[in-house]
Order: structure tokens, then C-alpha cells, then sequence
């Protein structure tokens, strides 16, 4: 079993609101009371409510949901919670300051439906958008190797996702408002 823990986050930046950050989920409905559902899909950190402290990344993730279920709008609901050094004194977190080897395991044994790890109440890292996934298909597919996979992603810019993978990290999530956008069909 591998140790994921022990990270330190020091390359993403926070909106801080007196001693809050603001963090955004996209949808294609408004979720006022997020609730953990069971995936149907592997995901980069396993089963959670994911967000993000990049408001683009979340439109355009509210964007794909909504082109998906060919819904007419599509929203960005916006939270706040504890800033997130007094968050990781009150729950359990596992946190990625880039995409290094650890990141790279955690990750493809997410997707891949093995990691048998430690459960968190929080996971916070790099997400990779469509120009990453390629790379990342790469190294699943065995094109390329571990050391070659994290140079190409090194180069590339990665936004964040924060998850909320247990119930009892839910009640530091909480609700502000929401962005509503029409949906973009292309």
C-alpha cells in the first residue's frame, strides 16, 4: 500500500473572504445541499462532490454537463468554507502541490477502480483538462513511461479540484449563491 499523505499545497491560490475560501461546482442544476451520490464513473479522486477554485473550469464543466443532458442552462453554484489550513486541522485531507508520482498513482489507481488507500475527508490537487487526458491515456496505455508522463504534464497549466468524499465534509461546504448560463450547443 502506498502513502499519499504529507503534501503540501503551495502552488494554487485561494479567494480568501475573511479567513473563508470560495469554491465552485458546475452543473447543469443548482446544488444548494450537495449529497455524496455513487459514481458511475472513475474519476481522478475517487467518489466525492468535486469543485474547483477556478470559476472557468467550473463554467466550462457546467458547459459539458448540460451539452450531455441536453439541458437548456446550466449553473455555477458557489460556496464557501473554513480557510483551508484550519480546514486540514479539523478533517482528514490528502493534498497534491503538482502532478509528481505520487498524484500520478493516486490518480490512475482511482480511475482505474484499484486504490484500496486511506479514505479522506477532502482531497485538494491538479485536475487535468482535455490536453492532459491525452497524456494521461498515454501513459495508461503504456505510450509512455511514469517519468516521461509527469515532464509532459509539468508544462502544461493544471487547474484544482477540491472533493468532498464523506458526509461530515459536506458541513464545512456551504452555500452562497449560484451563476446561471444558457447552454452552449455547438
Amino acid at each position: 500500500m502506498r502513502s499519499f499523505g504529507g503534501m503540501r499545497i503551495d502552488i494554487f491560490s485561494f479567494v480568501e473572504y475573511d479567513k473563508k475560501m470560495e469554491l465552485y461546482h458546475g452543473s447543469d442544476i443548482i446544488v444548494e445541499k450537495p449529497i455524496l451520490l455513487p459514481n458511475q464513473r472513475t474519476l481522478d479522486f475517487g467518489s466525492g462532490f468535486y469543485t474547483t477554485t477556478n470559476i472557468d473550469q467550473a463554467k466550462v464543466f457546467a458547459q459539458k454537463v448540460g451539452d450531455r443532458k441536453e439541458s437548456e442552462n446550466c449553473y455555477i453554484s458557489i460556496y464557501s468554507i473554513l480557510d483551508f489550513q484550519l480546514l486540514k486541522s479539523e478533517l482528514f485531507v490528502l493534498e497534491f502541490s503538482e502532478p509528481n508520482e505520487e498524484w500520478l498513482d493516486f490518480v490512475f489507481e482511482n480511475r482505474s477502480g484499484t486504490y484500496t488507500g486511506k479514505n479522506y475527508d477532502i482531497i485538494f490537487g491538479p485536475v487535468a483538462n482535455d490536453t492532459i487526458y491525452r497524456v494521461f491515456a498515454a501513459y495508461e496505455d503504456g505510450v509512455i513511461g511514469k517519468e516521461e508522463c509527469i515532464r509532459q504534464l509539468k508544462v502544461k497549466k493544471l487547474y484544482n479540484q477540491m472533493i468532498f468524499s464523506t458526509e461530515r465534509s459536506l458541513e464545512y461546504l456551504k452555500y452562497k449563491n449560484c451563476l446561471e448560463y444558457k447552454t452552449e450547443r455547438i
